[in-house]
């Protein structure tokens, strides 16, 4: 039975680009209990890049070969992004397998050598990118290590996964993915962006799994929100201590199973993202890459990958977790890397980045090893910018475990 709630208004803001006047329906239908489609302001916020405050992007004089092959590509994109269908297959076969973690597949990428003396480096995306967000990074970290990447479900190439999508759910689909892909603990995890709050989750519910962690440009466990009545606030203003749904391990989510209304936004959602897929920075990922990102941010799975209705309610689980003792990792060695670019635009601009900076203190705090390293090229996407500092960040977590055993790593050369 199909449920309407009314819909929440995200409005603009003299505080924040977090607005846009469009509407966010929650459309509730069993089984899957809370479907909502996504505003155009998040696709905006998340697909879109933001207007680059630095200098010498790119080179002042340009060849006319590589500009004309670079026109070419965005051609290429943008008629495959029309051209494309629910049933066009990607454009390549995934790199990694398919694992069937209970009537759902994900794809699981795992490179490099296994050494039994060294952990696992795991990476895990921000909200809207997969695997190939990874493809600067994975390949310099497999000279020193095992490393996986994977693609959360409905994104890349995995399958859509039950409903709705809370940060448990994902939490216990990866490690699930893992011990089905046999990939065994102990754990070095990396987590961008949004993947920063999903590898936090993890290593409080599965602690003697992950030994440290790498944070690139991590979420903030209270971010800001536009509230319903337009004003700017955080995410613990609009917690409502509604239960968080139990994990589920079975029942995937299927297309037919989502109202027409919603899937018609979710169509038109996915259409706009995937015209913008290869914006900078994310034009300096492989071909290969841009390719499968115009692929896989045109499909309505992609839009319903990123649903979690009960996001705040999580957060604030974090946020309780957090507080209850000074360092809630411990000694775990811990990395943050933090932009050197702000990407705060505006009279609050230079405000907002003072704030990003101080949440990304206090989360590099969070353990008595932490450590805040800015990365001094670059915007949001560290990895894509400067992804020798990730590599280098991750060795030097793994160094900082492997000392108290007389151990180092090195990278060949």
């Amino acid at each position: 039975m199909l449920r309407l709630s009314r819909p929440d208004r995200y409005r603009s803001s003299s505080k924040s680009r977090n607005g846009s006047g469009e509407q966010l329906w929650h459309l509730s239908t069993e089984p899957f209990h809370t479907f909502s489609t996504v505003p155009k302001e998040w696709m905006r916020r998340k697909f879109q890049s933001r207007k680059k405050l630095r200098m010498n992007i790119m080179p002042q004089k340009y060849s006319f070969v590589p500009v004309l092959a670079a026109l070419v590509f965005l051609i290429v994109c943008a008629a495959a992004v029309f051209a494309q269908t629910e049933s066009t297959p990607p454009p390549f076969p995934p790199p990694g397998k398919l694992i069937d973690i209970g009537g759902w597949r994900l794809h699981l990428n795992c490179v490099g050598q296994a050494r039994p003396s060294q952990p696992t480096i795991i990476l895990e995306s921000g909200i809207g990118d997969f695997s190939v967000e990874w493809a600067l990074v994975q390949p310099g970290v497999a000279r020193f290590a095992r490393v996986c990447s994977y693609d959360r479900a409905g994104d890349g190439w995995s399958d859509l996964g039950p409903h709705p999508r809370t940060m448990r759910q994902i939490v216990y689909e990866l490690h699930t993915l893992l011990n089905k892909g046999g990939v065994k603990p102990p754990f070095i995890l990396v987590g961008h962006s949004y993947g920063g709050v999903l590898v936090r989750l993890y290593a409080s519910t599965y602690p003697a799994d992950v030994l440290g962690m790498v944070l690139v440009e991590a979420g903030d466990d209270n971010p800001r929100r536009i509230l319903p009545d337009g004003k700017l606030g955080r995410s613990s203003d609009m917690v409502k201590g509604e239960p968080i749904p139990a994990v589920k391990v079975s029942g995937p989510l299927r297309l037919s199973d989502i109202p027409p209304v919603a899937l018609r936004q979710m169509k038109a959602a996915a259409q706009q993202a995937a015209q913008t897929a290869n914006e900078p920075p994310r034009n300096k990922l492989p071909l290969d890459a841009q390719h499968m990102r115009s692929w896989a941010l045109a499909r309505v799975e992609h839009i319903a990958a990123a649903v979690n209705p009960f996001e705040h309610e999580e957060l604030a689980v974090l946020r309780a977790d957090r507080a209850k003792t000074q360092y809630p990792l411990g000694d775990m060695p811990l990395i943050v890397l933090t932009r050197g670019l702000s990407e705060d635009e505006g009279p609050d601009g230079k405000a907002f980045a003072e704030e990003h900076r101080k949440d990304h203190e206090a989360i590099a705090a969070m353990s008595r090893k932490g450590k805040l390293v800015v990365a001094a090229n670059s915007g949001h996407h560290v990895q894509i910018d400067e992804p020798e500092l990730v590599i280098k960040a991750v060795l030097d977590v793994m160094n900082g475990l492997m000392k108290s055993s007389g151990g180092q790593a090195r990278i060949p050369h």
